[in-house]
């Protein structure tokens, strides 16, 4: 009577079949984990000279009905003071905090909220087209923000791109200029 001693039930051809199964299933799980993190990238950024379109180029901003998209000045040290979009019809905003809001033929930047405006992220969300009189329907729109940190004021100017689909980042990052260099977008 000759004893069966392979109480596993693991023969060679048996081991080999596992080690490729268990390849298979990791390259395959690598894949679908890297392809998710691919669609679900949270972070688009670019340096304040870049953003101010002194390279000569307007950046933009895609926007769409199934998720907002943050426009971030936290990493850039700046806060925001004032902003306006032209076509308000598909685009709703909000922010981190306070922003001045100015109403009348005369407003002034120096009294009010104006003063304490402390927000350092908008939130842009699209919206199903609003019927304003006299705004024409456009594919795209311009957003303009005035900020302030160390000191200075600075102007952006975003083109917002009306999507339908997810633009592939949650937040537009604002970085400062790298030290020294603050003129390297500049166009010669």
């Amino acid at each position: 009577m000759k004893k069966n001693t392979n109480l596993s039930g693991n023969t060679p051809e048996r081991s080999y079949f596992l080690s490729i199964a268990s390849l298979i299933f990791l390259v395959a799980m690598f894949l679908l984990v890297g392809r998710a993190v691919a669609n679900n990238a949270v972070l688009r950024s670019i340096f304040s000279c870049q953003a101010q379109g002194l390279g000569g180029l307007i950046p933009t901003i895609d926007v769409s009905y199934q998720q907002g998209t943050n426009l971030s000045f936290i990493t850039a040290g700046e806060v925001i003071k004032k902003v306006w979009l032209n076509d308000p019809s598909q685009v709703t905003m909000d922010f981190d905090g306070p922003v001045c809001m100015q109403f009348g033929p005369k407003p002034n930047t120096s009294t009010g909220d104006c003063k304490n405006s402390a927000a350092n992220v908008i939130q842009l969300r699209r919206i199903k087209k609003l019927d304003i009189p006299g705004l024409p329907n456009t594919s795209n729109t311009l957003l303009t923000v005035i900020t302030e940190g160390q000191g200075r004021n600075k102007l952006y100017t975003f083109r917002v791109i009306y999507g339908i689909d997810n633009p592939g980042y949650h937040t537009l990052a604002i970085f400062a200029d790298p030290s020294g260099q603050e003129g390297a977008c500049a166009r010669k």
